[in-house]
C-alpha cells in the first residue's frame, strides 16, 4: 500500500537555523517519535530504528537511511529510509524536503513523502494510515521548529561576540581589527538543546479517533 503525503509547515527560526537541523542526521531523527541512529555507516548512510508503542507492547523497527541529496544552496534534503519489524512488516520512505523563507525572519518546512507499507500494518488501509501519518508528521514538525528556534537563539550571540571583542580591541588600540574570515562558519557550530520527540503510542490514537467519530456523530465533544 503507498500513501503519498504533501505538508507543509511553519518553523520558529530562519532558514540559516533550521537548515543546521535539517541537515543534521542526527538532530533531524530525534525529531522523529520513537526513532534514533544507532550506526553512521558513511557520510550518507546510516542505520537506525523507530519504536512504536501498542499499550504496554512495543513495535520495533530496524532498518537503513541514505541521504540522496543535500543542498545547502536551496536548503533541499532528500532522503530514503527502509524498514521491518520481527513479524514481517515493512515499509520505505522517499522524502524531499526543503526550508524556504517566510515572513518576519522566519521559515517554512515544505515536505513530499511517499510511504510504501507492507505486511499487516497495510491492512489498517489508506485513511487510517494517512491519518497515522498526519499525526506522526505533526509531532515531528512542532520538535524541529523547536530544534530550529532554540539552534537560533544560539547562534545569535556566537555571531555576535566576536564583533563586540573586535569592537572593544579597535577602541583600546585605535586601529581597525583584523577579520577572521572563518568566524562566520564557526559561529554555526553550536550545540543544540536535547530536545527528543515522543515515542509514539498507537493505543492513544486509536482512542483519541474514537473520540473524535462519537465527537462528529453527536455534534459535540467527548
Amino acid at each position: 500500500m503507498e500513501v503519498v503525503l504533501d505538508k507543509t509547515y511553519p518553523v520558529a527560526a530562519g532558514v540559516d537555523a533550521a537548515w543546521v537541523i535539517l541537515a543534521n542526521m542526527h538532530e533531524l531523527a530525534t525529531c522523529m517519535p520513537g526513532a534514533q541512529i544507532t550506526e553512521d555507516i558513511d557520510a550518507t548512510h546510516f542505520k537506525g530504528a523507530v519504536k512504536v508503542k501498542v499499550g504496554p507492547a512495543v513495535a520495533a523497527f530496524a532498518g537503513t537511511i541514505e541521504i540522496l541529496t543535500l543542498d545547502a544552496s536551496t536548503r533541499t534534503l532528500k532522503m530514503m529510509g527502509k524498514g521491518a519489524d520481527k513479524g514481517g512488516s515493512s515499509a520505505s520512505m522517499e522524502l524531499t524536503a526543503n526550508l524556504v523563507e517566510a515572513e518576519g525572519g522566519l521559515s517554512t518546512l515544505v515536505g513530499h513523502a511517499e510511504v510504501i507499507v507492507n505486511g499487516k500494518f497495510a491492512q489498517f488501509g489508506g485513511r487510517m494510515m494517512t491519518s497515522v501519518s498526519d499525526m506522526i508528521l505533526a509531532q515531528f514538525a512542532d520538535v524541529f521548529s523547536q530544534k530550529a528556534a532554540v539552534q537560533q537563539a544560539a547562534m545569535a550571540p556566537a555571531e555576535a561576540a566576536p564583533v563586540a571583542a573586535d569592537a572593544a580591541a579597535a577602541d583600546a588600540s585605535g586601529s581597525a581589527p583584523a577579520t577572521d574570515a572563518a568566524a562566520p562558519a564557526a559561529a554555526r557550530a553550536v550545540p543544540v538543546a536535547p530536545i527528543v520527540a515522543q515515542e509514539f503510542n498507537a493505543l492513544t490514537f486509536a482512542w483519541q479517533m474514537i473520540k473524535n467519530f462519537f465527537a462528529g456523530l453527536f455534534g459535540r465533544k467527548t
